[in-house]
Parts: C-alpha cells; sequence; structure tokens
C-alpha cells in the first residue's frame, strides 16, 4: 500500500496529516526519503522524524461527541483542541468540522479511510442542525435559503428546513453541503444573526440526550447502518 495510508493505518497520525509529513520530508521507508508514490511492503523500515513508526495495535473506534462551544476540531496541538477535551485512549480524530462558535454533534474515529468517506461532502451526507436566532424567523427566508441562495459567490444547495413548534426564533436545517460557516452565512445575508447553533444529526447518528462535553461509543446498529450507506 502506499506509504500515506500505511501511516494512515498505523494510528501514528491521519493520512491526510501523513500527506504533509511526506511533503516536508519528515517519513523514511528503508533509509530513503519517501515521496507520493512511495509503497510499503511487509519488512520495510520507516522512521518519522528519525524514530522507527511502530504500529499500534488496530482497535476500531467510532464515538460520538457533544462538542461544547469554544472546543476546536482539529487534532493539532493548539489550545482547547477536540483530542485533548476528549482524552480518548485511542488516537482518534474529527469526521468533518464543527466550528469553535457551535456545538452538537461531531464523529471521532481512528478509522482513516471512514473521515473521508463520512465528512467530505461531495459524497452529499445529511447533517441536521437547530438554529436560534436573534430575530424571529420570517416565511420568506426559509423558503428561500430551502431553495439555494449565493453566498459569497458560491451556490448553495437545496436543503431542507422547518419551523421549531412552538417557537418563533427556532428553525430546524439539513444540509448536504459543507461550506465553511455556510449556515451563518446563510443567515447573515438576511439580516439575521446566530445566537445559537447545535448540530443534532450526522446521517442515521443523533445527539439524542448525550451531554454538552460527553463522548459515547457508537452501537452496532448504528455502525451497520451508518456502514451500509457508504463505500469504504
Amino acid at each position: 500500500m502506499k506509504i500515506d495510508k500505511y501511516i494512515g493505518h498505523s494510528g501514528y497520525t491521519s493520512r491526510r496529516k501523513a500527506y504533509d509529513l511526506i511533503e516536508e520530508k519528515r517519513v523514511e521507508v528503508n533509509g530513503k526519503i519517501a515521496n507520493f508514490t512511495t509503497k510499503f511492503k511487509e519488512g520495510d523500515v520507516v522512521m518519522i522524524d528519525g524514530k522507527k513508526l511502530e504500529v499500534a495495535a488496530f482497535v476500531p473506534t467510532y464515538i460520538a461527541y457533544n462538542k461544547p462551544k469554544g472546543i476546536e476540531c482539529t487534532s493539532e496541538k493548539i489550545a482547547n483542541n477536540i483530542i485533548d477535551a476528549i482524552n480518548h485512549p485511542q488516537r482518534i480524530y474529527p469526521i468533518g468540522r464543527l466550528d469553535k462558535d457551535s456545538e452538537g454533534l461531531i464523529l471521532l474515529t481512528n478509522h482513516s479511510e471512514m473521515i473521508d468517506k463520512i465528512g467530505n461532502s461531495k459524497y452529499e451526507h445529511e447533517k441536521e442542525y437547530i438554529v436560534t436566532l436573534n430575530l424571529p424567523v420570517r416565511k420568506q427566508f426559509l423558503d428561500e435559503i430551502s431553495q439555494g441562495i449565493e453566498i459569497h459567490g458560491e451556490q448553495t444547495k437545496p436543503c431542507k428546513v422547518a419551523m421549531e413548534p412552538g417557537t418563533k426564533r427556532v428553525f430546524r436545517i439539513t444540509l448536504t453541503q459543507g461550506l465553511n460557516r455556510q449556515i451563518r452565512r446563510m443567515c447573515n445575508e438576511f439580516d439575521y444573526q446566530v445566537i445559537k447553533l447545535q448540530r443534532v444529526r450526522v446521517m442515521n447518528i443523533k445527539l439524542a440526550k448525550l451531554k454538552i462535553g460527553e463522548w459515547r461509543d457508537l452501537t452496532e446498529l448504528e455502525l451497520k447502518e451508518l456502514m451500509s450507506q457508504i463505500t469504504v
């Protein structure tokens, strides 16, 4: 297999991060600097920053986390990063992103190939949010964003929207797209400010009663249904 894929499977870091290590010429295979075409075969010695890569025992891990506001969805060693916040015994990575000012459901895994298959917006997997605005929601606003609008030169795709029963400023929106800060920018186009943004579902995985700041393993039933919706 290609060296970036091998590093991803090893548990050392994500496959995407392995690309950076290779580009920075920090990876050696059998004493030679690796490049993007380098392939790993049984018996090869892989070194990263001069240290031998030891392959950790792979225990497939998939968790759901209720991210609080203020947590950064990155594995980089910065303040308030999601990896330190969870402190999971396995080396896991977030699937997709949820901006610092938002809260709610985000999935994490140590299965590097799954990160792209679930998180990449090209696969158009559903993600559902509950949005609280500073002003009452107008029907015209919901009608227009459901059909798609242009924001900063980018076109949003049609999406599902609905008012939360018994409220005036809260609505649900289901996206299959992943533009940067998409919901906030869509609301800003209509002079709304987002007071609270909470993700409550990713594909078939629901936030449900998971408390803020807590995580749980996905159930076998959830995993089975999740896997049936993707191609690894």
